[in-house]
């Protein structure tokens, strides 16, 4: 897998320590390398449950379906590689953008 050059928008903590068979990382580069090349799974004798709290808006978000032209998606998941983001991930971001601009056009009309 190809992995574009993301940066983490939260700090992982590294360096991290080894945990058994995974070893340390310098830094999510390498990190992602990694798992890029590995399999979680193979990894799940050496794991362990843990709690976690989910941000009531994850909760609320719903989900819709837009048809695209073929041609169209294909264009839309370059632009999103070339970013280093997901093309769904990218059209919520333009989708948020354009009603933000609409908005605020809207009220300097007023």
């Amino acid at each position: 897998m190809n992995r574009p050059n993301r940066k983490s928008t939260i700090d992982l903590g590294h360096p991290t320590e080894p945990h058994g068979r995974i070893p340390a990382f310098a830094s999510i580069e390498e990190e992602a390398a990694f798992w890029d090349t590995h399999d979680l799974t193979d990894f799940l004798d050496e794991s362990r449950p843990m709690q976690m709290t989910v941000s009531p808006t994850v909760l609320s978000e719903t989900t819709m379906s837009v048809r695209l032209p073929e041609n169209t998606l294909k264009r839309l998941r370059q632009r999103a590689a070339q970013k280093g983001l997901g093309h769904t991930s990218l059209a919520r971001m333009w989708i948020m953008e354009r009603l933000e601009q609409e908005e605020q056009a809207k009220a300097t009309k007023r």
